[in-house]
């Protein structure tokens, strides 16, 4: 009969790059059970543990000879998924993503429906700034909620810089631009002069 830890352990193996909570293996047992075969796992070293109820399975680099470091998308999708919230970049991480800046946020900040906070993951700090409805609306949406999180963060000067509007107008596919205008009630009135030209 397989154990908590290592049926666990097999669900891992499917999905490695993913970052795992407890909350992931409540149809395995009880929370109790669960963190007990959690904390076995990080004890044999087969799982570590890389912020507060969050595990990913280590995967070794042979080149660097060190441990490759936690994917911080998928820490944050492990971190939506145990608190119950929604989460996606601020307008700075945006807008370098898209190319329309080379800034380089020094720090993982992100926007939620969440409490403010900062998290400790894998010796990195991330954190956590509270929006409101109309910011997080675009939460969901990966393909649009980035392009209006950057517009956001550069400012309604950005209607006037011609050099923002070429870079959205060539990098933007078709159905981005669709999308933005079928969902334009939610964009405050300066973006909508944006998307108009």
């Amino acid at each position: 009969m397989a154990t908590t830890a290592s049926t666990i352990l097999e669900r891992i193996r499917h999905q490695r790059d993913q970052v795992w909570t407890p909350k992931d293996f409540l149809d395995l047992g009880k929370r109790a059970a669960v963190d007990k075969a959690l904390s076995r796992l990080v004890g044999s070293e087969e799982l570590r543990r890389i912020g507060h109820g969050l595990y990913d399975m280590p995967r070794f680099n042979p080149i660097l000879k060190r441990f490759a470091p936690v994917s911080l998308n998928a820490a944050i999708a492990a971190i939506a998924r145990r608190d119950n919230i929604r989460i996606m970049p601020d307008g700075s991480v945006a807008a370098n993503r898209l190319g329309l800046t080379n800034v380089v946020p020094a720090k993982p900040n992100y926007l939620t429906d969440g409490g403010t906070r900062s998290l400790i993951v894998d010796g990195r700090t991330i954190y956590l700034r509270h929006a409101g409805p109309k910011v997080m609306y675009w939460a969901g949406n990966k393909r649009t909620g980035p392009v209006v999180q950057a517009i956001r963060w550069l400012g309604p000067q950005a209607v006037r810089d011609e050099q923002v509007l070429s870079a959205l107008k060539r990098r933007l596919p078709d159905s981005v631009k669709q999308d933005l205008v079928r969902k334009a009630r939610h964009l405050p009135g300066w973006i909508l002069s944006i998307f108009g030209k």
